[in-house]
């Protein structure tokens, strides 16, 4: 896959996070899977390697602060919409022994509506390299714009662009684990790299081991599938790419495990775009999120 010289788009929901700062107060930031992702990307991938962001923020001050600061952070903003009358969603962290939960307010996010036009995701979408989405990111829209979104990466994908899925199952924001499984499987199929948690998957699809998510995956047609499973053994194969694992070294003490799956999915994808490594992106994935675990919040400093 040479996908160097091409473009990085990803869609999904930012959020206004706030998040314990150790001292009994809160630090308020922006976050969330989809963003957290490309946030580091930019970060590891060269300046003039073109990455945006595609999702929809509200007409009030706090979609002003987030549209400055993703702008700020190098990530274009062109195609997120403005919606008149709604705002964004908002969450809390909640950690314990460097474990997280966490609290939401999103219903009158207007993420919810980053779907509903369909001529905007097709030109959003063109000539793009590679795409990244989610399983929050279809979660969250209503049936109607699920579609649509699903028509546009199916397009996207027959002109050429790559599409990377992580199913972060994520149960709450959906009427039933059934639906959620049968969504996710329906986009996992029109996807060409597929990142899921093991956890997850075993909880929900029933997965017996890694090896099994990942035989899962590749028969619904992924190219290359990357099975995320903490701190325990990383399984990881493709049409092209013999079957590989790695063990991550341990991590004694995490602070905040808050987008450690997004940090993996950086990590590895900026090796991978750079260098087509499966190994070398694989420790790049796994770095880069002990790196983010050692510190509070969904985004972190690399320095």
């Amino acid at each position: 896959m040479n996908i160097i010289d091409k473009s990085l788009l990803s869609i999904g929901e930012c959020m206004v996070e706030l998040s314990p700062d150790g001292r009994g107060k809160l630090d308020l930031g922006f976050a969330g899977d989809s963003f957290n992702t490309i946030w580091y990307m930019r970060q590891l991938l060269p300046t003039w390697f073109d990455i945006s962001y595609l999702s929809a923020v509200g007409d009030d001050e706090l979609s002003n602060e987030m549209i400055a600061f993703i702008d700020d952070a190098g990530i274009h903003t062109d195609r997120i919409s403005r919606i008149e009358g709604l705002n964004v969603g908002l969450y809390m962290i909640h950690t314990h022994k460097g474990e997280r939960s966490f609290s939401y307010w999103r219903e009158n996010s207007a993420a919810r509506k980053l779907a509903a036009n369909i001529d905007h995701l097709n030109a959003a979408m063109e000539g793009v390299g590679l795409i990244l989405f989610s399983g929050i990111t279809i979660a969250i829209l209503a049936m109607d714009d699920r579609q649509k979104l699903y028509e546009a990466l199916t397009m996207a994908r027959s002109n050429g662009s790559k599409i990377v899925f992580d199913p972060n199952l994520r149960p709450a924001l959906w009427r039933s684990n059934q639906i959620m499984c049968e969504e996710v499987t329906r986009f996992a199929e029109c996807a060409d790299i597929v990142l899921p948690s093991y956890d997850d998957e075993a909880r929900y699809f029933g997965d017996e081991s890694p090896n099994e998510t990942l035989a899962r995956y590749l028969a619904y047609g992924a190219e290359l599938v990357v099975v995320k499973n903490g701190a325990n053994k990383i399984i990881a194969g493709g049409s092209s790419q013999p079957k590989f694992d790695f063990t991550p070294e341990k991590i004694q003490s995490p602070v905040d495990t808050t987008a450690a799956g997004d940090a993996f999915n950086a990590g590895f994808l900026s090796e991978f775009i750079k260098t087509s490594n499966l190994e070398l992106a694989i420790e790049a994935g796994a770095k880069l999120s002990a790196k983010v675990i050692g510190q509070r919040g969904a985004l972190v400093s690399l320095n």
